[in-house]
């Protein structure tokens, strides 16, 4: 009687514990440092010692959008498409970037207009996302647990963020943002309903971003930028200096694309 019920036992105790033994399937990992990728960075920068002057060219490949087909890629449009009251707002804001860009004048970017992150650090529950912006060093923690979007936050400028993993790429859904932040260039304001899902995965040693824009009070669809990739950086993070505007009065036009 003792051996049969060992024996019955065993049988079903075995392929539980074989199952349990099985690796479970790792994500990609995304860590590590990648390009500066914020839009509209510096393209160059010149340095003059002693009457010697210095240019040293910056790669800014990582905020363009990418001509060739990437692979894992979502259908993209050049720009967000604005309910027919907002459009003229959208114009204005935009002629008058100079005057009315919260970040030309030190504030932050939110997202995903600040790009991708600089520096990735990828746990087994959550990620890190490191930047560096001129108005400060954002980071955002990153739950990929399975919790829903927190209930009781404050509006903030990068949101309440959650991650999940579809297959090999990580999506990270946001929300509850304050309303002063643009999400793109151009004068891409949004309104306290906007949702971003930003969707990051290899392609070789790169870093894929794209990000998708959901706002159903100012725009007509959701928004999927053009996908960018990402090089690896061997640059290390360091930190920011302080921000303090002194060009505002300097400008010599109201858009600020060529002044920077």
């Amino acid at each position: 009687m003792n051996r049969f019920f060992y024996t019955m036992m065993a049988a079903l105790l075995l392929p539980a514990l074989a199952g349990a033994q099985k690796p479970v399937a790792a994500h990609p990992d995304l860590s590590g440092l990648w390009l500066f990728s914020i839009g509209l960075p510096s393209t160059a920068l010149k340095k003059e010692v002693n009457g010697k002057v210095e240019i040293n060219r910056i790669d800014a490949s990582g905020r363009r959008a990418v001509r060739s087909d990437v692979p894992g890629a979502l259908p993209s449009a050049p720009g967000p498409s604005y309910k027919p009251e907002f459009q003229a707002k959208v114009k204005h804001l935009s002629d008058n970037e100079s005057k009315l860009d919260p970040v030309f004048y030190c504030d932050r970017p939110g997202i995903p207009r600040i790009g991708s992150p600089r520096r990735i650090i990828q746990f087994s529950n959550e990620v890190v996302f490191l930047y560096e912006d001129i108005s400060g060093d954002p980071y955002r923690v990153i739950p990929t647990d399975g919790r829903p979007h927190r209930k009781d936050g404050n509006p903030s400028y990068y949101g309440d963020s959650v991650g999940h993993w579809e297959g090999d790429t990580l999506v990270v859904e946001s929300t509850n943002f304050v309303e002063e932040t643009w999400f793109g260039e151009e004068g891409y304001f949004h309104s306290d309903a906007m949702r971003v899902t930003e969707r990051l995965w290899r392609v070789g040693e790169n870093l894929a971003y794209q990000a998708t824009v959901d706002d159903p009070k100012v725009l007509t669809a959701p928004w999927t930028m053009p996908v960018r990739v990402v090089k690896p950086s061997n640059e290390p993070l360091e930190e920011s200096p302080r921000c303090i505007e002194t060009d505002g009065p300097k400008l010599l036009n109201n858009d600020h694309h060529g002044q920077r």
